[in-house]
């Protein structure tokens, strides 16, 4: 559609696996950066990235066909991939299941 405008922003919450403390200061910049590079190649815009030792908050903008699940779907398993292959940690990496997304409005959101 020529001359569509759509802002879809995204916060999203996921943790690791039975919410154990797994994410180090040590790696955690690595981590978001390999993420901010997920979103870049699916041309998805991140805008903020953040978490502590358990879990991470995601705050993005989606283009209207992308569908959510897959963008995430994609977002845990390349990460967790990440960490596991450049062995952050001495067990193997997981996401949780499940996670928490919702939109945000634009004019709440502090930048």
């Amino acid at each position: 559609m020529a001359n569509t405008y759509s802002q879809i922003l995204i916060q999203a919450v996921f943790a690791v696996q039975g919410r154990e403390s797994m994410i180090k200061p040590e790696w955690k910049e690595n981590l978001f950066k390999y993420i901010g590079g997920i979103f870049r190649k699916q041309n998805q815009k991140l805008l903020a990235v953040g978490g502590v030792d358990d879990h991470i908050h995601l705050l993005f903008s989606i283009k209207p066909n992308v569908a959510l699940s897959d963008l995430i779907r994609d977002v845990k398993a390349n990460s967790s991939g990440f960490i596991n292959d450049e062995r952050f940690t001495r067990r193997k990496f997981h996401w949780q299941a499940s996670g928490h997304s919702r939109t945000q409005n634009p004019s709440s959101t502090r930048w």
